[in-house]
């Protein structure tokens, strides 16, 4: 997680690696002092990552669990990113469940209400992910609500593309025609949870 272009946690599904995020005020406290590099980019508000551009994604707010599975899924090269790889090989998987707790700070509760009217593409999205994209069906999978639009896109498209391998999302976004990603990342981008890493280095949480 150094001072450059990067990816964390993000997307639209992992599959679970059958990891445990069970984590206490100890684990948080080191993983404060192991993420310190990811504030590089993560605790930039409005960085971006380049070639292709698009915002660094927020973190604040998302399951620990899935950010440890990504983590993981980035050393291994399951997630394809040159940075992120070079910074998640390099940590054991208590390591990556300590950075994880400390940058998710606090999972905010889905109100089940939503912020304008959903477009008809995400009826694929909502079984797993929620309606208002922050009652997921699992800490394995990630809270969409508030995360930026850019970013949704582009992991929608690299979804689309096989850059990004998960069975799960590469058997849905089969269905979903290209044309509509830019409607189902604006939605989901105007719900309201998670926050950027610079909130959770300045208070600790979203809200």
């Amino acid at each position: 997680m150094k001072a450059r272009p990067t990816l964390l946690a993000f997307g639209l599904g992992v599959v679970a690696i059958g990891f445990s995020c069970a984590a206490g005020a100890d684990d948080v406290s080191r993983g404060k002092t192991l993420a310190y590099t990811c504030h590089g980019c993560h605790g930039i508000p409005h960085y971006k990552n380049a070639y292709p551009t698009y915002s660094v994604p927020k973190l604040g707010g998302q399951h620990p669990v899935y950010l440890a599975n990504a983590l993981k899924a980035y050393a291994s090269g399951e997630r394809p990113h040159p940075t992120m790889h070079s910074q998640a090989a390099s940590m054991s998987d208590e390591d990556r469940a300590a950075v994880a707790a400390y940058l998710s700070g606090e999972v905010v509760p889905s109100t089940g209400q939503v912020v304008g009217t959903p477009p008809p593409a995400t009826q694929t999205c909502v079984s797993c992910h929620g309606a208002d994209g922050a009652k997921t069906i699992g800490n394995d999978h990630p809270i969409l609500a508030g995360q930026y639009r850019d970013y949704l896109v582009q992991a929608l498209k690299d979804y689309k593309s096989g850059k990004r391998k998960n069975p799960i999302m590469a058997g849905i976004i089969g269905a979903i025609d290209e044309r509509d990603f830019e409607a189902i990342a604006e939605y989901f981008s105007r719900q309201t949870v998670l926050c950027s890493t610079d909130r959770i280095r300045e208070q600790g949480k979203c809200r």
